[in-house]
């Protein structure tokens, strides 16, 4: 049986459609990937560009002061970004207990902002007993491990 000229239009205008449908998914799926693969691509510069230091002597008693109970660490910004001085945006652990934003004081010694190559004081409002203790700091996926005596 012969197709009808009306017959094979219908099909190549079905086929159009369908082939159009299909490229107009692609498209937007395309830009979707796209659109996730820039939003982790800033996420992981971000994460490779920040590194801190901690520079406090473990040895020093400048580290626990037993009559204010207060801990103190420098904490310099050895990486390309500037970073957030502000207490809740590091995450602080001492002795693996976590510090609310609420128990910590930040301060930046050699400017006004935590640029790289400048200082922060870390305090942190904790009773230690004597032996070893450890500070963990945690920013844009950087962890710094800081063990001391007291």
């Amino acid at each position: 049986m012969a197709s009808s000229p009306v017959s094979s239009l219908i099909l190549f205008i079905a086929a159009m459609i369908i082939a159009a449908s299909v490229a107009g998914t692609m498209v937007t799926n395309v830009a979707e990937v796209s659109d996730a693969i820039d939003t982790r691509s800033v996420d992981a510069e971000q994460r490779i560009d920040t590194e801190i230091e901690v520079i406090s002597d473990p040895g020093s008693s400048a580290v626990y002061d037993d009559g204010n109970t207060e801990v103190s660490v420098l904490v310099k910004n050895t990486g390309s970004n500037t970073l957030p001085a502000e207490p809740g945006k590091v995450d602080v652990l001492v002795d693996g207990e976590y510090v609310p934003a609420s128990d910590q004081q930040m301060t930046v010694l050699d400017g006004s902002s935590w640029r790289p190559g400048t200082v922060l004081r870390l305090d942190v409002d904790e009773s230690l007993s004597p032996g070893e203790h450890r500070i963990v700091l945690v920013i844009n996926g950087d962890r710094e491990v800081f063990t001391f005596y007291v």
